[in-house]
């Protein structure tokens, strides 16, 4: 299966039809099912920013496609007939990087692939839109819209592509702040004491961010928790795979876990997750509150509840990620006494969140990512 050579050179021009991005971004659907397509497609398309260049029921019919014309992104499916999505990922990041959004089903084996697949060069996951409750149906659209203009953003080994434009025709839904989960005053934060918590957020690239930052920090590494922006029934496999190849214990957090020395706690998909102190212990809870930033799990609420019940014994940190969810929390951490880092531009996937933070003052560092974790376990022993 022979693919459009790779453009080394970085100019748009010289992708086929490809113009400038700031026309709309242009998707090729890939997937078995007729019906998944369609309902894709109608989502998709009701982003103005996003226009659907053609739909391939197999990774055979995309490569003839893609073969005509290149589209900015690929949403794709990893189950398939003739030739799955893994092998057909692969062979693509090989001869032709184009960005890459996983569609995956809600079950246990579709993570696990899903995530094989963000292993192998995808820079998303997406669950398959599923024509229900009507509230569903609208938080769905804005992820699925949301990812795929996340992935055009996305840097890749032979090609980077350039911002995308913020125009768009239809009102943009109202996004909340963690104003909605937790109110900004009344810290209760006490002022010293004997140990740190790391907090951390990621969207789009975090997944192999957050393996490198985690496989770096030894056995006793501080306590952590991880926002890392990922659709329910993914984060607990996510979790599982950083647990067999890291020191300290990776785990999907569940109500109650204690933040303690050696272990890593993510927000399970789909709800928020605030960190709570009771007397000398830390602690977190989840809730299945609005979306925050136009997400749930929010790394905002995380760093609120952060800068009230921890304050200077925080350590933040940034990953790569698309938008501007975290970088108010670190504001807010940051006044609280926290040391806040972002991760650089030059490893970011997107960088979007840790820009955003520096912006707006949040940020005590900005490091490349294989510094950030022998600099989060000497602040951790501060």
């Amino acid at each position: 299966m022979a693919l459009p050579q790779p453009n080394t050179s970085g100019a748009i021009s010289d992708i086929p039809n490809r113009g400038r991005l700031s026309r709309k971004i242009r998707v090729l659907i890939v997937d078995d099912s007729a019906s998944v397509r369609q309902s894709m497609k109608a989502v998709l398309e009701s982003d103005s920013m996003i226009e659907v260049m053609g739909t391939a029921q197999d990774p055979f019919a995309a490569v003839e496609r893609i073969g005509k014309e290149v589209p900015d992104v690929i949403t794709l499916d990893v189950e398939m007939p003739k030739m799955d999505g893994i092998t057909f990922l692969k062979r693509l990041m090989a001869q032709r990087p184009i960005p890459v959004v996983v569609c995956s089903s809600l079950t246990e084996e579709g993570s696990a692939t899903a995530l094989a697949a963000l292993e192998n060069g995808a820079v998303e996951i997406i669950t398959k839109p599923q024509m229900n409750a009507k509230g569903f149906i609208e938080e769905s659209a804005l992820r699925i819209c949301d990812a795929v203009k996340a992935a055009a953003a996305a840097s890749h080994r032979l090609r980077r592509i350039g911002p995308i434009s913020s125009k768009r025709k239809e009102p943009v839904p109202k996004k909340q702040s963690a104003d909605i989960i937790m109110s900004a005053n009344n810290s209760s934060a006490m002022i010293q004491t004997t140990e740190k918590v790391i907090v951390v957020g990621a969207s789009t690239g975090g997944t192999e961010a957050l393996r490198v930052l985690l496989e770096a920090l030894p056995a006793n590494a501080p306590g952590i928790c991880i926002v890392q922006h990922m659709p329910e029934k993914f984060t607990a496999q996510f979790a599982s795979r950083l647990d067999q190849c890291c020191q300290i214990q990776v785990k999907e957090a569940v109500d109650n876990d204690s933040v303690i020395p050696g272990r890593a706690l993510i927000a399970p998909g789909n709800k928020h997750m605030l960190l709570k102190r009771s007397g000398a212990r830390y602690y977190v809870t989840t809730n299945d509150g609005p979306l925050v930033n136009r997400h749930r799990p929010a790394v905002d609420v995380l760093f609120r509840s952060a800068s009230r019940y921890a304050g200077s014994n925080v350590v933040g940190v940034i990953l790569t990620g698309m938008g501007d969810d975290g970088a108010r929390g670190m504001v807010e951490m940051k006044k609280a006494g926290a040391h806040n880092i972002a991760q650089d531009e030059n490893t970011c996937v997107v960088y979007g969140m840790p820009h955003e933070a520096v912006k707006l003052g949040g940020v005590n560092q900005v490091l490349p990512l294989e510094k950030i974790a022998s600099e989060v376990v000497k602040l951790g022993r501060i």
